[in-house]
């Protein structure tokens, strides 16, 4: 194998890693900030109070784009990985 299709497969497997984890990265940050603020707000210094809805929101988002997430890994997988290892 040739070391340019190497670390061009590489890195778009790591592009792929990124745009799938970009949405729940996005949603534990705004919640975290959210619960932050009100935390600082209202002076309340629960430690389950950040972990819940931080959990909780991760969570939504998950089921609510795992139809995303593995289209694009098939497509990742069958556009790239598979041809090379068949040798097409």
């Amino acid at each position: 194998m040739d070391e340019i299709i190497f670390y061009d497969t590489l890195r778009q497997g790591l592009w792929m890693s990124v745009v799938i984890s970009t949405p729940i990265l996005l949603v534990a940050l705004v919640t975290g900030v959210g619960v932050g603020l009100f935390q600082a707000l209202t002076s309340i210094q629960e430690m389950t109070l950040t972990f819940v809805p931080k959990l909780g929101a991760i969570l939504i988002v998950f089921w609510m784009s795992m139809g995303f997430m593995t289209e694009s890994l098939i497509a990742f997988f069958q556009e790239r990985l598979i041809p090379m290892i068949g040798g097409f």
